[in-house]
């Protein structure tokens, strides 16, 4: 659905984007993610029509920006990380203005004021002026007006910032709903937010792309899960003992006692599979495991090595 293949933003001697290439397939939500000044804005500024590239080809829905700007525009609903609101409106009166800006034939305003309202759940709000609307409520208008004229793709540019956590539920689970229908472009510093609506990762640093990928395939790949939370019946020492001699096993933490069992943070050796000597020993010591998971790291701890492990490399001689 959407193709982005070798762009560049300069801006004199710097260079903002460096020649990055993703695809974002259709029904897909990709989470893109970067520290402040990695590149995400102008990647999305570009992509919008808001600003030319210097170089490279961006294609939605099969129309490239430079040759066809309007088609593509008409392919994209934007949500900006503030959104972009006349609150002196009624919310009825503001998506009226922007069914006019998109040019919506007038035989489909209604049906689909109507199913934007009750989307985003702000039908009984809509006579109310916008500036008298709480933070929530005006980000739901956000939405609503990208979702004027049934966009193919959607670009959302932190979405929950400054939402209170009941809030940020709703909105999570709106922008989930929407991958039925939309393919989604998500911006987040909240890293727990592509753990729970994303399906795939692009990682940008320094105007390049540092890594990409499936979520599951950053949270789960085979070598990155050395962890395990472990539960045992049992004395404390005993079981801290016994799991610490098993091979390949780096380190014992105990977390609590729950119940009547004993919860440990193991970690092992990375591509050791340690879970079947750690059961073995436990049983021969007559200390029987309750539960035994892995758990794979946050996405936090990824997204901090790989940021870390990119300032460690040599900069380019153009930076």
């Amino acid at each position: 659905m959407i193709e982005i293949r070798n762009l560049t933003k300069k801006y004199g001697q710097f260079t903002a984007l460096d020649n990055i290439s993703f695809d974002v397939k259709k029904g897909e939500i990709m989470g893109f993610l970067g520290p402040n000044g990695a590149g995400k804005s102008t990647t999305m500024n570009i992509l919008t029509g808001y600003m030319p590239c210097t170089s490279g080809t961006v294609k939605v829905g099969g129309f490239e920006i430079m040759e066809n700007p309007k088609e593509v525009k008409q392919q994209i609903g934007y949500l900006p990380e503030i959104p972009p609101l006349y609150v002196d409106m009624t919310v009825e009166e503001y998506l009226k203005f922007i069914f006019e800006l998109k040019s919506v034939p007038l035989a489909q305003r209604k049906r689909q004021m109507d199913d934007i309202l009750y989307l985003v759940k702000i039908g009984d709000m809509k006579k109310r002026l916008i500036k008298n609307l709480s933070k929530g409520y005006r980000q739901r208008v956000g939405f609503a007006q990208a979702l004027v004229g049934n966009p193919p793709v959607l670009v959302l540019d932190e979405p929950t910032v400054g939402l209170d956590p009941s809030q940020i539920v709703e909105i999570r689970k709106l922008i989930s709903s929407l991958r039925h229908d939309h393919t989604i472009i998500l911006s987040t510093h909240i890293l727990s937010e592509v753990n729970a609506v994303c399906s795939s990762v692009v990682m940008i640093n320094r105007g390049k792309i540092a890594a990409s990928g499936s979520v599951s395939d950053f949270t789960a790949s085979e070598g990155s899960v050395n962890k395990f939370i472990v539960s045992v019946v049992g004395n404390k020492s005993a079981i801290q003992k016994t799991i610490s001699e098993v091979s390949g096993v780096r380190s014992v933490t105990f977390m609590r006692v729950d119940k009547d069992a004993a919860l440990f943070n193991v970690e092992s050796a990375k591509n050791v599979d340690i879970r079947r000597p750690m059961f073995n020993e436990l049983a021969r010591a007559s200390l029987p495991i309750i539960e035994l998971r892995p758990v794979g790291r946050s996405m936090e701890e990824i997204f901090i090595d790989i940021v870390n492990n990119d300032k460690a490399a040599p900069a380019d001689d153009n930076k």
